[in-house]
């Protein structure tokens, strides 16, 4: 089984465009799906979930869009969190929180400071998330800390690296899954991504469901990880 999944929930708008729905409608029942994709994860063991949940691009969207994201945001953290805290889930959040309103910012405080004992599932939330702006963040920091004289740039190395980003502590994702048949990554883990197995779903996210979730696991197990090596069926 898999540490870490992590999915790009991709194709709300389009769920909803088939219904015959506004796109709002799509994002509502993208809540339902991340419910099951919890649930799925605790129950198969997995220990990691990443969930992609707002893109630092997503500000482009409409405004009245990106209202109605930030008022399910608030309803999620409000609605599940002591369901997830009675189930021993720990919650993280990654992403840039300078900028956001003020309520945002304490819901998502609130979250993980309730849940960080948890031994369970941890959840992390990609929120205001960017893989480059992830990235740039990192080298600022380690660039700071050369200018004060407390690293020196030979020390630099990938280790240093992971330990600088949203993500420290989290292993990396074995295993990406995107719904809605895109296929790319659009700006997600760049880093910790790179041997990471991606499947990619023709549903879109509001029908990822526990079949779904199982398929792209099945594919996981199919795949031949050699991480730049010869392959273990190879000899």
């Amino acid at each position: 089984m898999p540490t870490h999944v992590a999915i790009i929930m991709d194709g709300n708008g389009r769920w909803a465009a088939q219904r015959g729905l506004p796109r709002f409608e799509g994002h509502r029942k993208g809540i339902d799906a991340i419910r099951r994709a919890v649930r799925t994860a605790t129950d198969l063991g997995i220990r990691y979930l990443t969930v992609y949940s707002f893109s630092a691009e997503n500000w482009r969207r409409p405004a009245d869009e990106v209202s109605y994201l930030m008022g399910l945001l608030k309803r999620f953290v409000r609605h599940d969190l002591a369901e997830l805290h009675a189930n021993n889930i720990r919650v993280r959040i990654i992403g840039e929180r300078e900028g956001l309103p003020s309520d945002i910012r304490m819901l998502l405080d609130e979250a993980e400071q309730l849940t960080r004992s948890n031994s369970g599932l941890t959840l992390v939330i990609a929120f205001n998330y960017g893989g480059r702006q992830e990235i740039v963040s990192a080298i600022r920091a380690l660039a700071v800390k050369v200018k004060e004289g407390a690293l020196d740039p030979a020390d630099i190395d990938m280790d240093a690296v992971g330990a600088t980003l949203d993500t420290h502590g989290i292993p990396d994702p074995d295993l990406v899954i995107r719904t809605s048949g895109e296929q790319r990554v659009s700006n997600f883990l760049t880093w910790q991504t790179a041997y990471s197995e991606f499947v990619f779903l023709p549903c879109f996210w509001p029908d990822f469901d526990e079949t779904a979730f199982q398929s792209a696991i099945d594919e996981y197990y199919r795949r031949d990880r050699r991480f730049g090596g010869l392959s273990a069926r190879a000899g």
